[in-house]
């Protein structure tokens, strides 16, 4: 059974940071291509950022490039996403997702094979 656990969320005020981490399980971890996707209340899930299955290449949305990195780490079948400079804008419930085979980073969330149940990040002013 496959499961992705996010883990990491919270409080925190503009300009701090917080280090999501998700958890894979059930899966050939490596075979995966990686995102973090966010949802704020009353708005669509958007992509945030990506990493390809051996972590040579990663995309970011425009709103958080230079603020966010996402990491992975094949041995421990773990993804990370370093949040840096949060604004309140960034508020959101923020999940993993796995894609299956893809060479490339994958922004559409309709292709996600997989996906967490996600983790609160609130920015206060």
């Amino acid at each position: 059974q496959v499961q992705l656990v996010e883990s990491g969320g919270g409080s925190v005020q503009a300009g701090g940071s917080l280090r999501l981490s998700c958890a894979a399980s059930g899966v050939l971890f490596s075979s995966y291509t990686m995102d973090w996707f966010r949802q704020a209340p009353g708005l669509e899930r958007e992509f945030v950022a990506g990493i390809t299955r051996s972590g040579g290449s990663s995309r970011y949305a425009d709103s958080v490039k230079g603020r966010f990195t996402i990491s992975r780490d094949n041995a421990k079948n773990t993804v990370h996403l370093q949040m840096n400079s949060l604004k309140p804008e960034d508020t959101a419930a923020y999940y993993c997702a796995a894609a299956w085979g893809s060479g490339s980073v994958i922004t559409r969330a309709d292709m996600m094979n997989y996906w967490g149940k996600g983790t609160l990040v609130t920015v206060s002013v």
